[in-house]
């Protein structure tokens, strides 16, 4: 259920903490020609090192050359920062990217960070405004780029951002909750700021009329966080009603996702007017204001996010037209005052289960139902703002039931894994081997095999399809249980599905097993999951799928020795390499298998001095 309780549940976060965070992030501002500030704390415990990070440029340039100005992620800087199945680099802000790699190429923060962490200090990196996108950025590279195979003591970092604007797509979000980075960001976003919501609209949104906007967000204009220049913006309704307008269609069209429904006028705006790729992503916290107190609701479904950052800063009413686009700026000035006061009292609230949130604003039942209902009523949330928020929930479920499904199936069919182990084992002391047995089909335990084979291969191409289309849950693909059992699977079963291929001659016309369109997916993701675990290089064959190499070089007789020798060596010494950690068996040096047989057609003086000559049967 959700809950109520007193105290922050988020040990990382105090007051002290968000205040020295924020005070520092204020500290940034008023020197922005300073790439960032740290402040050291050696009395807390652990230690802390704060770094923060200036606002920059204007919301005009966040855009850069694109509608969006979104850009693919630097995966040199940022490895983890993709989807595995789809092999898609996740896209952010490409204005906020440069400026975090300048500050990398300019700066010693690689070596103050390293430094902090060999004396297992606390860094905590923190940005107010348009600094939050590059602290949030600082954050990810140390955590990709500082792992706890490199300093196995280190304490994680964490960033904590005040009004930013949104920095990447969906699979930015997709692949910080795989990594389970999740609770290592928090954003503070007050209840009107317009600023974490400005990146929703595109950049043809925005015109000369909203210059007296900019400039108070500009660090180089004498209104910049100017409070007192909030009454001389005349344009404030229409920046705000501009923006709002532009969020409708992006959050309509995610509920209805959400929903498994389409709405046919919505789908055909979506087709002609672009659609802001960003989302939300870690841990957000919302604040009200209600009289001296304030709530704080803490959330982490980014679904339920979107849909709260878009309902909860909606007028309500008349009164509020003239009101709320005011506050929708001001509110982004006043952070410190409302989070010190409020945060970690009675009146933080953390929406856990979302899918048990009261749909009615007039719920009058007590305890924490009546808390939350509350908060909610703070934030503004109608009856169909909650049902979106459900929606997310119901998705999350669904994500959880498709893995017990799937678990169930794997189960099912684990005699069949049994089964093919078994015959690999036999297989394996006769004189062909496994690959080259079940290619020649001469007895009935072949024929078992590939029923079997064809069986599993059904299974897990049902998985990789719900992976693909983000069916399971995000943190399936950063389960360490998941990807043994599909590094077992792609070993076991794709030097079969190679066999069945090259048997039925598939490679004529050149089609090439290792191709575009011929290695199914089900071991290309699989693969790359194992890589990704390993922080290894993509690409290139496996060891599940040498076979293919062989084959055609088999196939091509006539070429060239000295053609094919680089692409030569560099496969023995796989094979070498994969030979000594145990990843492919003793049957592929067995005399009569289809590698034995190739490798004894080169010519002698490689063979000589081949690194696996002493493993071939000679």
């Amino acid at each position: 259920m959700a809950s109520s309780r007193g105290g922050s549940k988020i040990k990382e976060l105090s007051a002290e903490r968000i205040d020295k965070s924020f005070a520092a992030s204020l500290k940034a501002h008023k020197t922005p020609e300073k790439l960032y500030l740290i402040e050291k704390n050696n009395k807390s415990n652990p230690p802390e090192v704060i770094i923060s990070f200036p606002a920059s440029g204007v919301f005009n340039d966040w855009y850069s050359k694109t509608t969006f100005g979104e850009t693919e992620i630097d995966l040199k800087l940022f490895r983890s920062l993709k989807s595995i199945g789809n092999n898609e680099a996740a896209k952010v802000n490409q204005f906020f990217l440069q400026r975090f790699k300048d500050i990398l190429a300019k700066s010693t923060l690689e070596e103050e960070v390293e430094r902090a962490m060999k004396k297992k200090k606390q860094i905590v990196f923190a940005g107010h405004s348009s600094g939050g996108p590059v602290a949030i950025l600082a954050a990810l590279w140390a955590l990709v780029n500082f792992p706890t195979t490199k300093f196995p003591d280190r304490i994680p970092p964490i960033c904590i951002t005040f009004g930013s604007p949104l920095v990447g797509n969906h699979i930015f979000s997709h692949a910080t909750r795989r990594e389970n980075w999740t609770d290592h960001f928090f954003h503070f976003v007050m209840r009107y700021d317009i600023v974490p919501r400005i990146l929703l609209a595109p950049l043809s949104s925005f015109d000369q009329k909203f210059e007296t906007v900019a400039q108070l967000l500009d660090p180089k204009s004498k209104s910049f966080m100017n409070e007192s220049s909030l009454g001389r913006i005349a344009s404030t309704s229409d920046f705000y009603f501009e923006v709002m307008s532009n969020a409708t269609t992006v959050t309509r069209h995610a509920a209805c996702r959400l929903m498994g429904t389409t709405e046919a006028t919505l789908e055909t705006i979506a087709n002609f007017v672009p659609l802001s790729p960003y989302r939300p992503f870690g841990t957000y916290i919302f604040c009200t204001t209600s009289g001296n107190e304030g709530k704080q609701i803490v959330m982490k479904n980014p679904d339920a996010i979107l849909q709260v950052m878009y309902f909860c800063a909606q007028i309500s009413s008349e009164e509020e037209t003239e009101e709320v686009p005011f506050k929708s700026l001001r509110q982004h000035l006043t952070y410190l005052a409302e989070l010190v006061k409020n945060f970690g009292k009675q009146n933080v609230v953390y929406l856990d289960q979302l899918e048990n949130l009261p749909l009615s604003e007039h719920t009058t039942s007590g305890g924490d139902i009546a808390t939350i209902n509350i908060a909610l009523n703070d934030l503004g949330l109608s009856t169909r703002a909650r049902l979106c928020i459900q929606a997310a929930a119901a998705l999350e479920e669904r994500k959880t039931n498709n893995e017990k499904s799937m678990l169930q199936k794997i189960a099912a069919v684990e005699d069949r894994m049994k089964a093919l182990d078994s015959y690999r084992e036999t297989r394996g002391h006769q004189k062909k081997g496994y690959y080259d047995a079940f290619k020649d089909q001469l007895d009935p335990e072949d024929f078992q095999a590939n029923v079997q084979r064809l069986e599993l291969a059904g299974v897990w191409d049902e998985i990789i399809e719900k992976l693909l289309n983000y069916e399971l849950p995000e943190e399936l693909e950063g389960n360490e249980d998941w990807k043994n059992i599909g590094t077992k699977f792609r070993r076991l079963v794709e030097p079969l599905d190679i066999a069945n291929y090259y048997r039925h001659s598939r490679n004529r016309d050149g089609r090439v097993y290792m191709a575009k369109g011929g290695r199914p997916k089900r071991y290309r993701y699989t693969q790359r999951w194992l890589e990704h675990f390993e922080k290894r290089d993509e690409g290139g064959y496996s060891e599940s799928c040498f076979w293919a190499e062989v084959e055609d070089l088999c196939h091509d007789p006539d070429k060239p020795f000295d053609d094919v020798k680089e692409k030569v060596e560099a496969l023995e010494g796989f094979i070498s390499k994969w030979h000594e950690k145990g990843e492919v068996g003793k049957d592929v040096f067995l005399g009569d298998s289809t590698f034995v047989k190739w490798w004894k057609t080169l010519p002698t003086h490689h063979k000589e001095q081949s690194c696996i000559r002493s493993l071939v049967e000679v």
